[in-house]
């Protein structure tokens, strides 16, 4: 059995736009959806939704059969987290709160075997076929792909330390955590904000490294695509959900629920 080629890394690679979608409401129906609608990348998300690790294996088997790239993010950058996530098959993480080069090289350890790094041995796991992917402990880093989130003032002000670590296959802003971390909570759009987004793309790009983002809002999406960004991220399950709901409660004249 070899061992699967991961898709969005090729992308990566290849500087290939790669738009992608935010899954937050857990449970298999949803991620197969998601996975049917046309995206190159769903981020199967723990770290800000009630999804949990062993809901992540179903969520991962129902996306399998559709070319998309289910990419995991979880709770934190923890080491066992980490392991848990990569053993039930997950080929890139998405890893929140990476504020310096010593945290990124605390993720880049929790995804290698010994000697390079302290991810865990274990034979009969679904990432290595459960066993018949032949030699899948001095394989597995090839296919494995690491996204750190430079989400805060500090983060961003050490990007290209960040960058220059080995393992780190690309760099992901948080807008929201961004605009809080600047004074600016619950505003993303906020000038001092845009200016330090377009600044960090264009920085972690000058790096040599890929750089993503999140945005709800579809011209904002398009204007850091203009910055740089090559693996974005469009919209969220749960707010498009919510927003069609909303729109066609109120094509009925239903009065908005907010009063």
């Amino acid at each position: 059995m070899k061992l699967p080629v991961n898709r969005f890394k090729q992308g990566l690679k290849a500087g290939r736009q790669q738009i992608g979608l935010w899954n937050s409401i857990p449970g298999t129906l949803v991620a197969e959806l998601l996975a049917t609608s046309g995206f190159d990348w769903v981020v199967i998300d723990t770290e800000h939704a009630p999804t949990d690790v062993p809901d992540t294996l179903a969520m991962m088997q129902a996306m399998a059969p559709h070319p998309v790239s289910a990419v995991v993010r979880p709770a934190s950058n923890d080491t066992v987290l980490i392991k848990r996530v990569l053993d039930l098959g997950a080929q890139t993480l998405l890893i929140p709160y990476v504020q310096n080069a010593a945290e990124a090289q605390a993720a880049v350890a929790a995804m290698r075997y010994a000697p390079r790094g302290v991810r865990g041995m274990a034979g009969m796991t679904r990432a290595s076929g459960f066993g018949l992917v032949a030699d899948y402990a001095a394989q597995a880093e090839r296919e494995l792909c690491l996204i750190v989130q430079v989400e805060t003032a500090e983060a961003l002000d050490r990007i290209e330390e960040i960058a220059a670590v080995d393992g780190v296959d690309a760099l992901f802003i948080g807008p929201a955590d961004l605009a809080a971390s600047m004074g600016h909570p619950g505003n993303a759009r906020h000038p001092q904000v845009v200016a330090a987004i377009e600044d960090a793309v264009r920085r972690i790009v000058a790096a040599g490294k890929p750089a993503g983002i999140l945005s709800l809002d579809p011209a904002f999406a398009r204007q850091c695509i203009g910055w740089g960004t090559t693996f974005t991220a469009v919209g969220m399950d749960i707010a498009l959900l919510a927003t069609a709901a909303r729109d066609l409660a109120g094509a009925f004249g239903r009065p908005d629920a907010t009063g």
